[in-house]
Protein backbone atom coordinates (compact mmCIF):
# COMPACT_ATOMS: atom_id res chain seq x y z
CA UNK A 1 0.00 0.00 0.00
CA UNK A 2 2.85 2.45 0.97
CA UNK A 3 4.34 2.07 -2.65
CA UNK A 4 0.80 3.35 -3.96
CA UNK A 5 -0.11 6.61 -5.31
CA UNK A 6 -1.93 7.89 -2.17
CA UNK A 7 -4.25 10.82 -3.50
CA UNK A 8 -7.12 9.56 -5.70
CA UNK A 9 -6.56 10.79 -9.31
CA UNK A 10 -3.77 12.89 -8.69
CA UNK A 11 -1.46 12.85 -12.38
CA UNK A 12 1.09 14.89 -13.27
CA UNK A 13 1.23 15.63 -17.14
CA UNK A 14 -1.05 12.44 -17.50
CA UNK A 15 -0.05 9.98 -15.38
CA UNK A 16 1.07 8.82 -11.81
CA UNK A 17 3.14 10.79 -10.50
CA UNK A 18 5.63 8.14 -9.33
CA UNK A 19 6.52 7.10 -13.23
CA UNK A 20 8.43 9.76 -13.44
CA UNK A 21 11.02 7.82 -11.60
CA UNK A 22 12.45 5.35 -13.64
CA UNK A 23 11.29 1.72 -12.88
CA UNK A 24 15.06 0.67 -12.57
CA UNK A 25 15.70 3.58 -10.21
CA UNK A 26 12.28 2.90 -8.05
CA UNK A 27 13.67 -0.07 -7.16
CA UNK A 28 16.52 0.57 -5.87
CA UNK A 29 14.82 2.83 -3.60
CA UNK A 30 12.36 0.45 -2.41
CA UNK A 31 14.92 -1.71 -1.63
CA UNK A 32 16.59 0.67 0.47
CA UNK A 33 16.67 0.35 4.28
CA UNK A 34 16.26 4.39 4.25
CA UNK A 35 12.48 3.76 2.52
CA UNK A 36 12.07 0.85 4.25
CA UNK A 37 12.61 1.63 7.97
CA UNK A 38 11.94 5.64 7.39
CA UNK A 39 9.37 6.14 4.85
CA UNK A 40 7.10 3.40 4.95
CA UNK A 41 3.36 4.88 5.39
CA UNK A 42 5.55 8.11 5.93
CA UNK A 43 2.60 11.01 5.88
CA UNK A 44 3.26 14.55 4.21
CA UNK A 45 3.67 16.30 7.86
CA UNK A 46 6.32 13.68 8.69
CA UNK A 47 7.94 14.01 5.75
CA UNK A 48 8.89 17.44 7.06
CA UNK A 49 10.28 16.46 9.82
CA UNK A 50 12.48 13.90 7.64
CA UNK A 51 13.42 16.30 5.54
CA UNK A 52 14.92 18.65 8.18
CA UNK A 53 17.07 15.82 8.85
CA UNK A 54 18.55 15.52 5.65
CA UNK A 55 22.76 16.00 5.59
CA UNK A 56 23.08 15.71 1.91
CA UNK A 57 21.60 15.82 -1.44
CA UNK A 58 22.04 13.19 -4.36
CA UNK A 59 20.63 9.98 -6.79
CA UNK A 60 21.91 6.84 -6.29
CA UNK A 61 25.48 5.93 -5.89
CA UNK A 62 27.70 3.21 -5.33
CA UNK A 63 28.22 -0.52 -6.98
CA UNK A 64 25.05 -1.16 -6.02
CA UNK A 65 23.30 1.75 -6.63
CA UNK A 66 22.41 2.64 -3.46
CA UNK A 67 19.36 5.12 -3.42
CA UNK A 68 20.28 8.47 -0.92
CA UNK A 69 17.58 9.61 1.47
CA UNK A 70 16.83 12.90 -0.78
CA UNK A 71 16.07 10.42 -3.60
CA UNK A 72 13.65 8.73 -1.54
CA UNK A 73 11.99 11.69 0.30
CA UNK A 74 11.24 12.60 -3.10
CA UNK A 75 9.33 9.37 -4.12
CA UNK A 76 7.58 9.97 -1.21
CA UNK A 77 6.46 13.51 -2.42
CA UNK A 78 5.24 12.30 -5.73
CA UNK A 79 3.43 9.26 -3.81
CA UNK A 80 1.57 11.91 -1.32
CA UNK A 81 1.05 14.52 -4.15
CA UNK A 82 0.93 17.06 -1.53
CA UNK A 83 -0.85 20.47 -1.65
CA UNK A 84 1.17 22.86 -3.77
CA UNK A 85 0.50 25.60 -1.10
CA UNK A 86 3.07 23.68 1.59
CA UNK A 87 5.88 22.74 -1.33
CA UNK A 88 5.88 26.22 -1.63
CA UNK A 89 6.32 26.64 2.21
CA UNK A 90 9.16 24.10 1.41
CA UNK A 91 11.14 26.47 -0.28
CA UNK A 92 10.45 29.67 1.43
CA UNK A 93 11.44 28.68 4.72
CA UNK A 94 14.41 29.81 5.08
CA UNK A 95 16.41 27.62 7.90
CA UNK A 96 16.67 24.21 6.51
CA UNK A 97 18.58 23.96 3.18
CA UNK A 98 17.80 20.75 2.13
CA UNK A 99 14.36 21.11 2.60
CA UNK A 100 14.48 23.97 0.37
CA UNK A 101 16.16 21.15 -2.20
CA UNK A 102 13.41 18.80 -1.26
CA UNK A 103 11.20 21.16 -2.48
CA UNK A 104 12.94 23.14 -5.63
CA UNK A 105 13.39 19.44 -6.82
CA UNK A 106 9.79 18.24 -6.63
CA UNK A 107 8.79 21.10 -7.74
CA UNK A 108 10.76 20.92 -11.22
CA UNK A 109 9.49 17.79 -11.66
CA UNK A 110 5.82 18.14 -10.93
CA UNK A 111 4.63 22.04 -11.80
CA UNK A 112 4.09 23.68 -14.78
CA UNK A 113 6.57 25.36 -16.49
CA UNK A 114 5.37 29.02 -15.84
CA UNK A 115 5.23 28.31 -12.22
CA UNK A 116 8.89 26.15 -11.83
CA UNK A 117 10.13 29.79 -13.51
CA UNK A 118 8.17 31.99 -10.57
CA UNK A 119 9.30 29.69 -7.63
CA UNK A 120 12.75 29.05 -8.74
CA UNK A 121 14.16 31.66 -10.15
CA UNK A 122 14.59 33.28 -6.72
CA UNK A 123 16.55 30.56 -5.80
CA UNK A 124 19.31 32.18 -7.52
CA UNK A 125 20.11 34.09 -4.69
CA UNK A 126 20.75 31.64 -2.55
CA UNK A 127 24.55 30.79 -2.57
CA UNK A 128 24.20 28.39 0.71
CA UNK A 129 26.50 25.45 0.37
CA UNK A 130 24.93 21.73 -0.15
CA UNK A 131 26.80 18.25 0.04
CA UNK A 132 26.26 16.09 -3.11
CA UNK A 133 26.60 12.65 -2.98
CA UNK A 134 28.22 11.44 -6.15
CA UNK A 135 28.14 8.22 -8.25
CA UNK A 136 31.02 7.01 -6.46
CA UNK A 137 29.77 7.49 -2.97
CA UNK A 138 32.10 10.59 -2.21
CA UNK A 139 30.96 13.72 -1.43
CA UNK A 140 31.36 17.22 -3.04
CA UNK A 141 30.21 20.51 -2.19
CA UNK A 142 28.04 22.71 -4.41
CA UNK A 143 26.03 25.47 -3.82
CA UNK A 144 22.16 26.62 -4.02
CA UNK A 145 22.23 28.36 -6.95
CA UNK A 146 24.52 26.16 -8.74
CA UNK A 147 21.45 23.14 -7.88
CA UNK A 148 19.08 25.79 -8.94
CA UNK A 149 20.95 26.29 -12.12
CA UNK A 150 21.38 22.58 -13.03
CA UNK A 151 17.39 21.74 -12.24
CA UNK A 152 17.13 24.48 -14.86
CA UNK A 153 19.56 23.43 -17.42
CA UNK A 154 19.27 19.72 -17.14
CA UNK A 155 17.54 17.40 -19.12
CA UNK A 156 18.36 14.40 -16.24
CA UNK A 157 19.76 15.06 -12.64
CA UNK A 158 20.16 12.93 -9.86
CA UNK A 159 18.72 10.30 -11.77
CA UNK A 160 15.62 11.45 -12.86
CA UNK A 161 14.61 12.62 -16.31
CA UNK A 162 13.41 16.22 -15.95
CA UNK A 163 10.05 16.87 -17.94
CA UNK A 164 10.84 19.53 -20.30
CA UNK A 165 9.90 23.19 -19.85
CA UNK A 166 10.41 26.07 -22.50
CA UNK A 167 13.15 28.15 -22.47
CA UNK A 168 12.88 31.86 -21.05
CA UNK A 169 15.36 33.62 -23.46
CA UNK A 170 15.28 36.75 -21.27
CA UNK A 171 16.67 35.00 -18.11
CA UNK A 172 18.68 32.75 -19.99
CA UNK A 173 20.78 35.69 -20.85
CA UNK A 174 20.74 36.99 -17.20
CA UNK A 175 22.04 33.16 -16.17
CA UNK A 176 24.67 33.03 -19.21
CA UNK A 177 26.57 36.62 -17.56
CA UNK A 178 29.41 35.63 -14.78
CA UNK A 179 27.63 35.27 -11.31
CA UNK A 180 29.21 37.23 -8.60
CA UNK A 181 30.43 34.43 -6.69
CA UNK A 182 33.13 35.77 -4.73
CA UNK A 183 31.21 38.20 -3.29
CA UNK A 184 28.35 35.90 -2.40
CA UNK A 185 31.04 33.32 -0.62
CA UNK A 186 32.24 36.39 1.23
CA UNK A 187 28.79 37.27 2.18
CA UNK A 188 27.89 33.55 3.31
CA UNK A 189 31.21 33.53 5.62
CA UNK A 190 30.45 36.43 6.96
CA UNK A 191 26.81 35.47 8.25
CA UNK A 192 28.24 31.77 8.68
CA UNK A 193 30.46 34.53 11.77
CA UNK A 194 27.48 35.76 13.05
CA UNK A 195 27.10 35.15 16.89
CA UNK A 196 24.27 33.07 16.13
CA UNK A 197 26.09 30.58 14.57
CA UNK A 198 29.62 30.67 16.20
CA UNK A 199 28.43 28.25 18.99
CA UNK A 200 28.66 25.53 15.93
CA UNK A 201 26.25 22.50 15.61
CA UNK A 202 22.25 23.71 16.50
CA UNK A 203 20.91 22.13 19.68
CA UNK A 204 18.72 19.67 19.91
CA UNK A 205 16.33 22.29 20.98
CA UNK A 206 17.12 24.54 18.42
CA UNK A 207 16.41 22.01 15.61
CA UNK A 208 13.04 21.66 17.46
CA UNK A 209 11.83 25.23 17.44
CA UNK A 210 12.81 25.60 13.92
CA UNK A 211 10.77 22.63 12.96
CA UNK A 212 8.07 23.63 14.99
CA UNK A 213 8.09 27.51 13.07
CA UNK A 214 7.80 25.60 9.81
CA UNK A 215 4.94 23.12 11.14
CA UNK A 216 2.84 26.20 12.51
CA UNK A 217 3.36 28.25 8.40
CA UNK A 218 1.68 24.82 7.08
CA UNK A 219 -0.63 24.36 9.93
CA UNK A 220 0.67 21.40 11.16
CA UNK A 221 0.83 20.35 14.97
CA UNK A 222 4.27 20.50 16.64
CA UNK A 223 6.87 17.84 17.97
CA UNK A 224 6.92 17.45 21.80
CA UNK A 225 10.00 18.16 23.60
Amino acid sequence: MANRLQREGAVVRGRNPQNLIEKIIKTRIYESMYWKEQCFGLATENVIDKGAELRFIGGVYGGNFKATPFLCLTLKLLQLQPEKEIIVEFIRQDDFKYIRALGAYYIRLTFTPVEIYKYLEPLYNDFRKLRYMNKEGRFELIHMDEFIDNLMRKEHYLDIKLPQIPVNSDEDEKRKKPKPRLVSRKRSRSRSRSPKRRSGKKTEEDEIAESNALRAKLGLAPLER
